[in-house]
């Protein structure tokens, strides 16, 4: 697609990777970056980082491989879903391996409204800078609340509780014109962060996150956005919705063991030295900081 296309309507809670890699193979790539490991001249994706498609294949599913296009799409058919379209089985697996749980709908508002409460008599620019962050976002409810995650059904706008969803009703409410819109939305994507170890639900959070840009574009101005304005909205979220170990603040498995047996070092037991393990530090996750247009290490704003 041109910069100046239009894109079509979304309505769909599967956000369906084939499909976009058919008609939008930019934007899934833009949404599988992973932003800390890439650099200038070589791109990388965030990892599978859990082991539920090692069945497609051992080396290119594990849970340290990168997501590339063709293995989310295509091959094995519509390969990544959403948590409520899940079977029940993978859902308790993913449960009991990593603690993977979502937060009702219900839940999600009155949490929101308790922190929301506080900025009530913010301007509106004010409002669209706060900075907000999910932790652990699954497939970020906290931040855009496109569907019900109990049962998939996609939510109409008017019951969306998110935070990025409460920005982007302000602006849809009191803001005209489409250019200043644009700014303001492209604020709101700029000061709300999200962070996740699974890759495919970072996937799925960024997706959902895109498509709500298009929801809220879609319902003020009667049509869907032009692809270059889509596709700078993408560039945000790649940036902001990003993978990590939240204890840690690292890529995940970016820590590594390695023996060390130097003899001053290395334990002894009555059949000799020992091997010790030493834990190379793993690799420290940056964000954008979108004031300065720099790459910083997250857990700098956290020490």
């Amino acid at each position: 697609m041109n910069r100046g296309d239009r894109i079509e309507n979304i309505t769909a809670t599967n956000s369906q990777e084939n499909l976009l890699r058919e008609t939008m193979p930019a934007i899934l790539d833009i949404l599988l970056i992973d932003r800390t490991t890439s650099t200038t001249r070589t791109k990388k994706n965030i990892i599978w980082a859990n082991g539920n498609y090692s069945r497609y294949g051992f080396k290119e599913y594990s849970a340290e491989a990168q997501m590339k296009s063709i293995l989310v799409t295509g091959i094995h058919g519509q390969l990544i879903m959403p948590r409520a379209l899940k079977s029940r089985e993978l859902q308790k697996k993913r449960t009991k391996s990593k603690a993977e749980v979502f937060t009702p709908t219900w839940i999600v508002k009155k949490q929101n409204d308790a922190v929301d409460k506080g900025y009530q008599t913010d301007d509106l620019e004010t409002y669209v800078n706060r900075t907000w962050l999910e932790i652990t976002c699954g497939e970020a409810p906290y931040m855009a609340s496109r569907y019900d995650m109990a049962t998939g059904d996609i939510m109409p706008l008017s019951e969306r509780v998110g935070f990025v969803d409460r920005k982007l009703k302000r602006i849809n409410t009191e803001v005209e014109d489409k250019a200043e819109w644009q700014r303001l939305v492209a604020a709101a994507f700029k000061s709300s962060y999200g962070f996740e170890w699974s890759g495919d639900s970072l996937l799925l959070a960024r997706e959902n996150l895109l498509y709500t840009y298009h929801d809220y574009y879609y319902a003020k101005w009667l049509e869907g956005p032009l692809y270059g304005m889509f596709e700078d909205i993408a560039e945000i979220i790649s940036y902001n919705v990003f993978q990590m170990d939240g204890l840690k603040y690292i890529i995940p498995f970016s820590e590594k063991k390695k023996k060390n047996m130097n003899q001053q070092l290395a334990l002894f037991d009555d059949k000799g030295p020992q091997a010790q393990w030493l834990i190379k530090p793993g690799k420290r996750v940056k964000i954008m900081n979108w004031k300065t247009n720099k790459m910083e290490f997250f857990d700098k704003g956290v020490k």
